[in-house]
């Protein structure tokens, strides 16, 4: 049986957490806030390519038998 989640518990978290990422830019400079974002995209763009390295290959249109 799951637990039921305390309804005010989650009220308070969902308003700290729409603060939070705010303030922490805010207090950033501009260049701290870019490198951070370039990081955050190289690091999805590698979890993409790793998903995409297991997957077989498909054959490209041209290769296809008709």
């Amino acid at each position: 049986m799951a637990k039921k989640k305390n309804v005010h518990a989650q009220a308070l978290a969902k308003l700290g957490a729409s603060k939070g990422g705010k303030a922490r830019a805010e207090k950033l400079s501009q260049k701290e806030l870019s490198e951070q974002g370039r990081n955050a995209v190289l690091a999805r763009w590698a979890k993409a390519r790793a998903e995409n390295a297991t997957e077989p290959k498909k054959k490209a249109a041209k290769d296809r038998k008709r």
